[in-house]
């Protein structure tokens, strides 16, 4: 019984640990970026949050392999010259961003919600748009990151 005990703890202790790193990784990926987010939110009309959390959920918050070897944060699709991946490259992660903000500048989707601060119109018209093969587990996704850290 004993052991038993002291295997859950150990357990448990392991899981604590790895969520409380992955909630600092992604609050210390929102500090690191969210200036360019901001940015982009004023020149483009699109709220930072979207911004911050749809990079967030893409790239694992910078961990994902596109985001660190390419830098790119939003899964955008295209050519690079590094690997073999499907996966569009960028000069800097500012490029990345600024690539999204002017991807959903041309959808349909953009003209009506320009200005518009309310993050649940966009994210389910950026998931009707085809943004995401799983449209209702992204829209959970995305919306779960923007209620967790206050986007």
């Amino acid at each position: 019984m004993k052991r038993s005990k002291n295997s859950t703890i150990a357990v448990l202790s392991l899981f604590l640990t790895f969520f409380f790193t992955m909630a600092n990784a992604q609050r210390s990926y929102i500090d690191s970026y969210k200036g360019i987010a901001t940015d982009l939110s004023k020149q483009y009309g699109i709220p930072s949050s979207i911004i911050l959390a749809i990079a967030i959920v893409e790239s694992g918050a910078g961990t994902s392999k596109a985001s660190k070897t390419l830098n790119n944060h939003f899964g955008i699709l295209g050519k690079n010259n590094i690997n073999t991946s499907r996966f569009k490259s960028f000069n800097s992660v500012r490029e990345s961003y600024e690539a999204f903000c002017l991807l959903l500048s041309k959808k349909k989707l953009y003209t009506k919600l320009k200005d518009n601060n309310n993050s649940n119109d966009w994210v389910k018209a950026i998931a009707s748009s085809g943004y995401s093969t799983k449209p209702n587990e992204w829209i959970k996704k995305i919306n779960t990151t923007i209620i967790k850290f206050g986007l």
